[in-house]
């Protein structure tokens, strides 16, 4: 039975993607990291001896703490973001109880240095249409929630990269861009490991509307309408970015949840 201070893995993995997810905190101890150094999808590690440094940024919001097993570690770790005021869950189960299920993990290795304030900075060309709001709505909601993205001029977007230790992406030559037929967002699913079954779903209207192959999937059309529209509602590239992640958000969550569903209204007059 689930204590009410526990989260299952599998109630954490419905949130995981979601506006609604929760702050994830990765507590592990370094051996236990070391000995699998991979993220559940979004979360951040703090020492559990500096978690009580997180109360005030994370006063307000819904937290899940999670060791290896979850058990001393994460109950203590948690016990003291309550006591500072914070709605904190523990995973039940810890990490091992989210590798058995064969949930996915991010490798720690491929996700950019965070900068001074814990934050992963990315560079791309101004003016997104679809694959420079897919992508920065995948790290955002599976990498890193706290993501900042800089839209610059196309050709200084790799000198703004050296200069302010950004990581460029979308963009000719860069390790996160197009591989073939495939476009970024393919690329960061396949580096992080985030190919499970919604976003590989995803993953394919993406591409169909960013490499104008609308007839390969029937909802690429429609995405591809949403991303141009919004293009023109918006001159500002962060704005546009803030609005677009709604619309990752439906197309996700139909990815996820709606894809047998149908809708019909039949114009027949009734007898």
């Amino acid at each position: 039975m689930t204590s009410p201070v526990q989260i299952t893995h599998s109630q954490l993995l419905r949130l995981i993607g979601t506006p609604n997810a929760p702050v994830i905190l990765d507590v592990r101890i370094d051996e236990d990291f070391d000995a699998d150094p991979q993220l559940i999808p979004g979360a951040y590690r703090v020492p559990f001896t500096q978690v009580e440094t997180q109360a005030e940024i994370l006063r307000g919001k819904k937290v899940v703490v999670y060791c290896q097993k979850g058990l001393k570690i994460s109950e203590g770790s948690a016990a003291i973001l309550r006591c500072c005021g914070v709605d904190a869950e523990v995973l039940k189960g810890g990490q091992f109880a989210w590798r058995d299920a064969n949930f996915p993990m991010v490798p720690m290795a491929k996700i950019p240095t965070r900068n001074s304030e814990g934050n992963s900075v990315w560079v791309t060309r101004v003016r997104p249409k679809v694959d420079r709001i897919a992508c920065p709505w995948l790290i955002r909601r599976f990498v890193d929630p706290n993501a900042r993205f800089l839209f610059v001029t196309a050709s200084q977007v790799n000198n703004v990269a050296e200069k302010f230790n950004a990581t460029p992406f979308d963009v000719d030559d860069a390790f996160w861009s197009h591989r073939g037929e495939q476009c970024t967002f393919d690329t960061l699913l396949q580096e992080f490991e985030l190919q499970t079954e919604p976003l590989n779903r995803l993953a394919d209207i993406v591409r169909a509307a960013d490499t104008d192959q609308l007839d390969k999937v029937p909802q690429a059309a429609g995405l591809l309408a949403a991303s141009l529209g919004l293009s023109r509602m918006y001159s500002n590239d962060l704005e546009q970015l803030e609005a677009g992640m709604l619309l990752y958000d439906m197309f996700y969550r139909w990815a996820r949840d709606a894809v047998d569903e149908s809708h019909t209204w039949s114009t027949t007059p009734s007898a």
